[in-house]
């Protein structure tokens, strides 16, 4: 095991399980459950109209790019992403890997859209959980069974956006502190080389 996975391994399950408690609690205080709705409903209404124009793929990741940075907390979904790694990250480096992470995500997580093809997102109810809101939705696709798309929200940032998803259960946050920790790791901890591929990469 390199020095990189055991530095990794001990502060990223630290900080994993930190992650909700992440938010300070001010933000919820300001948050209300009509402005968490209000927010996903705007959210959904964009992912379906660009899952229902025909657009090709790279047109389509162009649009959920804009969605991401239109309805998401993208500085804190990066720095996350980044987790302990952010320490010794320049300034530069930090808004580089923003940028970088943002364009990955778009074209990730807009594969996985591109899937509702046919179908379409419903907001089904909001929930106040710790310090943020939870917005779950169900997604309806063509040939299978519902299932969950859920978002949390805060406004941290002092107005309201979403800073972490789950699809069928998989934790976006959680997910690519994995994947960026494991970037990091083959490059051993080069951090601009993981920015560099992570521009190609999603």
């Amino acid at each position: 095991m390199s020095p990189f996975e055991t530095r990794r391994g001990v502060i990223g399950a630290t900080l994993a399980s930190l992650a909700a408690l992440a938010l300070p609690g001010a933000a919820f205080a300001a948050l209300t459950e009509a402005a968490a709705r209000k927010l996903v409903d705007g959210l959904v209404a964009e992912i379906n109209r660009v899952i229902a124009s025909g657009k090709s793929p790279s047109a389509m990741y162009d649009d959920f790019e804009k969605i991401f940075r239109r309805y998401a907390d993208l500085p804190y979904i990066a720095a996350y992403a980044l987790g302990a790694d952010g320490r010794r990250a320049t300034a530069a480096q930090k808004k580089a890997f923003t940028n970088a992470f943002t364009g990955y995500l778009s074209r990730k997580y807009g594969s996985r859209f591109r899937e509702f093809i046919g179908g379409r997102l419903e907001v089904q109810g909001v929930k106040a959980v710790k310090n943020y809101y939870e917005v779950a939705t169900t997604a309806y696709l063509k040939g299978q069974s519902p299932f969950a798309v859920t978002f949390h929200t805060s406004d941290r940032t002092g107005k309201p956006l979403m800073f972490n998803m789950y699809i069928e259960g998989v934790n976006l946050l959680l997910t690519e502190r994995t994947e960026i920790g494991a970037m990091l790791d083959k490059r051993r901890g080069n951090i601009d080389a993981m920015i560099a591929d992570l521009k190609k990469a999603g």
